[in-house]
Formats: C-alpha cells, structure tokens, sequence
C-alpha cells in the first residue's frame, strides 16, 4: 500500500499538492485581461539562458588565463541580454518570471564575471586593494540590480538611475580585451583598481543614464540612420576592443556631464531670477523715494 501511495505522489509536492512541473504560476496579460498561466516562455527565457552561459564560460576562461575569450563572452552576454527584453515585447511573451532570472543572469554575466575576470588578469596583483576592488565592484551591482528590481513601474522607463550593469561591464570587459596581450605591472593594476571601484560607485549612483528604451526598432528611420548603423559596424571591425571601449568611456561620461550641465542650468537661472528680484525691489524703492 506504502509502495502505490509513493508511486501515486511521485513528482508532486507535499505542501501544495500540484505537479512539479506545474509549480510556476503567475498572472500574465491574455486580450487586456489578467488570467492565471502555468509554465513559462521558451523563448527569451532561452536567451536569457545564453547569456547565463556567457557569463559563465567568461568565468571560467578568464580563471584558465585566456582573458580574450572571457572578454568577448561578457560582450556576447550583452547583446543577448539585450535581445531577451526585446524579443519578449515584440512577441508579447512577458512575465514576471522572464524578469527575474534575467536579473539573476545579469548579476553572474555583468557583476561576478567582470570583476574575477579582471582580477585574474590585473588586480591579483595588487594584493588586498585588489580583493577591495573586485569585491566593491560586486557589490556594487547586485546593489545596482536589487533597486532596479524595486523601481520597475515606478520610474521614468527612458531613464537609468545609475550606470546600468550592462555598460559598467563593458568599461571593464573592453579593458582586460585592450590589454590581455600586455605585461600587467603595478602601476597598470593600480588604474585598473580605481577604474573598476568608479565604475562600481557609478552603478549605485543617482545620476540618470539614457535607457534608449524609447526607440522605435519596429518604426521607420531616415536612410541616413541606416548609413550610421553601417558606419559604427565598421568602426568597430578596425578594433573591436577599443572601439567597444571608447564607446562605452562615452556613455559613462555622458551622465555626469548631463549632471554638471543641469546642475550649472539650474544655478544660473536661480541667479538670474535672483537679480530680477532685486532689479525689482531696487525699481519699487526708487519710486517710493519719488
């Protein structure tokens, strides 16, 4: 009797009595209505698996000194990480699931795998700054994934707050890519060090960051956009690693200058609207002594 009643609960679970493989539930959009849904999306999810693995054989090279190969994967990370959220809105495979691992993948593909790739190559040189570096780094992005998990719906879609983990790993994939061929000395493993603290900080920041969410890939473009597009390909052929980098050095700096330039904006009309009022005040007093 023992042995049928075991062969009857084989693949369920005691507490809640539904399949194992029916356990993933969760409310998902079906003609603007909210209905109940098991299972969960082959497609992005798939993607999303790529970019794990990515990240993943990025680890595991760059721990077997071939930092080339590690680099290049955390890139190819990227780019899939990019395409999962694509492919799940323009297929209207969405889901809260499909939002959770790939913020799990994100933290393996954009957090761990940069920093011990880039402490194998550099910072083990530097001793205990150099573990400081790494694990700051760290740190700093599953911080950085924790709040975007807490602010999504909540904030301007068309804004990062914070440098997105994406970019802080390519500042510090397209380093180790530029330079895996060199002999890595001290002062090198020093710059490297506060490169790779910076970017970490700049993850946790306030500063806004463009998301590019707000462009239209199933829209038309000007010809001359297409030209663009051809143009950056081919720039980046000449010399991936720098290229890549120079571009990501780019978007980096572009939040703390939009920052400084706000900031600056904001000063000079708080002086200027400042002096009306005193040109005002001075006018009423003339005219009282009139």
């Amino acid at each position: 009797m023992s042995a049928k009643r075991g062969s009857l609960n084989e693949g369920v679970e005691e507490e809640s009595g539904l399949p194992v493989a029916e356990h993933i539930e969760e409310e998902v959009s079906a003609s603007g209505k909210k209905v109940r849904a098991r299972g969960i999306y082959l497609l992005p999810n798939l993607i999303t698996t790529g970019a794990l693995f990515s990240g993943f054989y990025a680890i595991v090279a760059g721990m077997g000194g071939n930092f080339e190969a590690a680099a290049i994967a955390i890139f190819v990370a990227m780019l899939l990480d990019g395409l999962d959220g694509r492919v799940a809105r323009l297929t209207n495979t969405q889901s809260a699931f499909g939002v959770q691992y790939d913020s799990l993948s994100d933290m393996v593909s954009f957090g761990l795998a940069p920093a011990l790739v880039v402490f194998s190559w550099a910072l083990d040189k530097l001793g205990k700054f150099g573990w400081a570096a790494a694990f700051i780094y760290v740190a700093c992005g599953a911080l950085r994934l924790a709040r975007f998990n807490t602010q999504v719906g909540t904030v301007d879609k068309n804004f990062f707050i914070g440098l997105n983990s994406p970019s802080a790993a390519a500042i510090v994939a397209s380093m180790v890519w530029a330079g895996f061929d060199l002999e890595v000395g001290s002062g090198l493993a020093f710059i490297v060090g506060v490169v790779t603290i910076a970017v970490g900080l700049l993850m946790v920041s306030n500063i806004r960051y463009s998301s590019f969410k707000g462009v239209d890939f199933k829209g038309r473009v000007p010809f001359v956009m297409m030209l663009a597009v051809i143009l950056i390909f081919a720039l980046v052929t000449i010399d991936p690693p720098r290229v890549l980098m120079s571009i990501a050095i780019v978007y980096t700096f572009s939040g703390p200058v939009a920052w400084i330039w706000r900031r600056l904006r904001k000063s000079h009309a708080g002086s200027v609207s400042d002096e009306s009022v005193a040109e005002t005040a001075d006018s009423e007093g003339s005219k009282e002594g009139d």
